[in-house]
């Protein structure tokens, strides 16, 4: 008789793990096709069984097997994530392509870059450091650093993977990287099948040494991984809202821990987080000459906005304005000075609830009526009221009839042709003014801005997020970078904390890491977020009551000093957007150390029911 052998395997897009047979052994991490519900689905073998009693199918075929590497690799998402291996399969491009191939050195032509002395130090600072940040200025020279780092990589016969926050930025870093490496691929959500195909097995086939991509790109099958770019690495938009709800920035960080490749972490204004932990090379100035001023303003949209944008069209400079990308809620914030109210037990900007007629606080739960006057200056105006895109639009046109406007958000960028289309036109001069939500701060390299406005910034400054200090500090930063890149450049910031605005990032960053750890947030401890979400608001509430109980009842008690871990419930409750996309939410927000160990018998993915995990979540409300 035949001996079998049983295995449990991760079924590829489900949460399930059942049980099937093979007449060979087959190690952990082998990728198999096995039959579920008369279809055939890719699975991941997790380790052999002992025979069931009831009967199995067969599996069907071996596909291929992760490498070690990549096994680590796959392992680290499913636990450090809270995901299922059927999950954190679904993830990967063909890693069975990836073949084991011997490093191919490819010859290159003199680089033509002249290089300053700094540079060459930024390159040999990284060159010499398994992990690290370079913190260059907008417009110093951070790609051409990149490039060096590239042809380095490629003259050792191994790949290189280029991440990009976004596919808004690609097609320009495009056209800089593949004058220099021909051999180049884009990877993107937009990309057609077809090429997609055509990308992964040239990459799994060592054919296409470089790549260019949004985080999406981690999961492609490289042979020889040498160097992982992650290119304006503060941005958010390297967090995925799928689950497993992956960041980009952490997971390039492992890859190149397990694979041995050399990652670099690029930006202006680093995340603190990031900076606290790894080595960094400052790179200042700007790579051609500028000069800038900056101005701050009170009132947004008026006349004393209106004149500095007319001087700079009188000059032929082109003018870009940046409006913050707001939530659900409002927040009150004092007229007079610019102080948004804050709970008393948190430091954290209360939310206006309109229903209800109270502010509260969503991370402790605390509420308070609505205050007649500030408690810091005693102020009896209160702003709650913010201006859009599409209205800001309006009024430019009616205040410069002979000036052409664009908008860059999300209602008018509906694809990336649009996109391509608005850079390709305002990089031409034809276009005078974009206004435009985050998506004018992400790195686009244009030389005639002559202006940069900032309007509304204090909302965010104000709002509910320990990370409310960073985000406002850094989008300040990145639209200010957007003008002066060559000649003179202004950038107008709206605000009542200009002291806050008006200082370098390094100051910023010496307050900022006190506060957190003394209030114990990243880098100093972890953040976990539990959403729990149905179209039945009581189903939702049950799953959010079962775990709340399990952490209260079996998490808490078992937490003693000697532990090393630490856990504290900063908030339970319906979420602060209570019904969204059809769907009733709660959340539990936990703050501590050592939270996977603690949270597992809890939180284990193979017993979810309707909630998702958010670890390190990028914003929290």
């Amino acid at each position: 008789m035949e001996q079998l052998y049983y295995y449990q395997i991760g079924i590829e897009r489900t949460p399930l793990i059942l049980t099937y047979h093979f007449s060979t052994l087959l190690p952990p991490g082998t990728i198999v096709e096995v039959p579920l519900h008369r279809r055939k689905k890719r699975g991941v073998v997790l380790k052999t069984a002992p025979k069931p009693q009831f009967e199995t199918l067969p599996i069907g075929k071996v596909l291929g097997h992760f490498s070690p590497q990549y096994w680590k690799f796959f392992n680290f998402i499913s636990s450090f994530y809270f995901s299922t291996p059927g999950e954190s399969l679904a993830l990967f491009y063909n890693p069975e392509l990836r073949q084991n191939l011997p490093p191919t050195p490819i010859k290159l032509p003199p680089s033509s870059i002249t290089y300053t002395l700094k540079q060459m130090e930024a390159i040999q600072f990284l060159w010499e450091h398994s992990q690290g940040i370079l913190f260059g200025d907008t417009g110093s020279g951070k790609t051409e650093i990149y490039i060096e780092l590239i042809r380095r990589t490629l003259e050792e016969g191994k790949n290189a993977l280029f991440l990009l926050p976004e596919i808004a930025i690609t097609s320009q870093m495009e056209k800089r990287l593949s004058t220099h490496f021909p051999q180049l691929a884009v990877w993107h959500s937009k990309i057609p099948a077809k090429r997609r195909r055509e990308i992964i097995k040239g990459v799994g086939e060592g054919k296409i040494p470089v790549v260019i991509g949004a985080r999406s790109a981690l999961f492609l099958p490289f042979p020889n991984l040498g160097l992982i770019v992650v290119d304006e690495f503060h941005d958010d938009s390297y967090k995925s809202d799928k689950i497993p709800k992956y960041n980009g920035k952490e997971l390039a960080l492992y890859l190149g821990k397990v694979t041995g490749a050399r990652v670099v972490l690029g930006s202006a204004t680093p995340g603190v987080t990031d900076y606290y932990k790894l080595p960094h090379f400052r790179l200042k100035g700007t790579f051609f000459p500028s000069q800038k001023r900056r101005t701050f303003i009170s009132s947004g949209v008026g006349e004393e906005l209106f004149k500095k944008i007319e001087e700079h069209l009188s000059n032929q400079r082109q003018v870009i304005i940046f409006l913050p990308i707001r939530g659900n809620f409002k927040y009150f914030i004092c007229n007079q000075c610019g102080e948004s109210i804050k709970c008393p037990h948190c430091d954290i900007a209360m939310t206006f609830h309109r229903k209800e007629r109270v502010l509260k606080c969503h991370y402790c739960g605390e509420t308070s009526p609505i205050p007649s006057h500030c408690p810091i200056c005693g102020g009896k105006e209160f702003l709650t009221r913010r201006i859009g895109t599409k209205e800001l639009v309006s009024k430019l046109e009616e205040r410069f009839p002979s000036a052409k406007i664009a908008r860059m958000d999300r209602d008018i960028i509906t694809s990336k042709t649009r996109l391509d289309n608005l850079i390709e036109k305002f990089g031409k001069g034809e276009i005078d003014i974009l206004v435009g939500t985050q998506m004018v701060a992400k790195g686009h390299n244009f030389h005639n801005v002559g202006l940069s406005v900032v309007l509304d910034i204090d909302f965010i400054l104000g709002s509910p997020d320990y990370r409310a200090g960073e985000r406002a500090f850094n989008l300040v930063k990145q639209v200010e970078g957007r003008s002066g890149r060559r000649g003179f450049g202004e950038v107008v910031i709206e605000t009542r904390n200009p002291a806050f605005f008006d200082r370098e990032w390094e100051d910023f960053y010496s307050e900022e890491i006190e506060v957190r750890e003394m209030l114990g947030y990243p880098p100093f401890g972890r953040l976990i977020q539990i959403e729990f979400k149905d179209k039945n608001p009581q189903k939702a509430e049950e799953e959010f009551n079962r775990i709340l109980e399990c952490i209260e009842t079996q998490i808490l008690p078992s937490i003693t000093p000697d532990t090393n871990s630490q856990l504290e419930i900063l908030s339970k409750g319906p979420a602060p957007v209570f019904k969204l996309g059809g769907y009733y939410r709660y959340q539990i927000l936990l703050k501590g150390k050592n939270l996977h160990s603690l949270l597992l018998p809890c939180l284990n993915p193979s017993t979810r029911r309707n909630f998702a995990v958010d670890v390190n979540p990028t914003m929290v409300t």
